[in-house]
């Protein structure tokens, strides 16, 4: 991994609902960018993309598929030098589920209701 890479917090809930933060690297390759989380037994990589914040975007699109929630981002290292804490924390939004079809009681019950009638 080269020294001018920017790296990244990453906290939220995981799957199971546990708070974490982890570091996201990232690794440059001959057609890109990949990003990289470990957090206990997992390893998420994607990529490569064009650049490190679509790599970061992916990753969290990933994550969040996965049922990780409330993520937020916050930059640690920009081109290889250290900020601290100085950069603010990105939220990043979870997605909104999908509606679920209504089941079968709820569409059999939805012959029996009182229909407006125009006279």
């Amino acid at each position: 991994m080269g020294d001018s890479l920017d790296k990244h917090q990453l906290a939220g809930l995981d799957a199971r609902e546990r708070g974490f933060s982890r570091p996201v690297v990232f690794q440059l390759v001959a057609e890109g960018y990949r990003a990289i989380l470990r957090y206990e037994t997992v390893l998420c990589e994607v990529g490569p993309y064009p650049t490190q914040d679509e790599a970061l975007r992916i990753l969290i699109q990933k994550l969040q598929s996965d049922g990780y929630r409330q993520l937020r981002t916050q930059m640690s290292f920009r081109n290889g030098v250290y900020l601290g804490s100085q950069e603010l924390w990105v939220e990043h939004l979870d997605p909104v589920p999908e509606p679920e079809p209504p089941g079968f009681m709820a569409r059999l019950m939805s012959y029996f209701r009182p229909r407006a009638t125009s006279e």
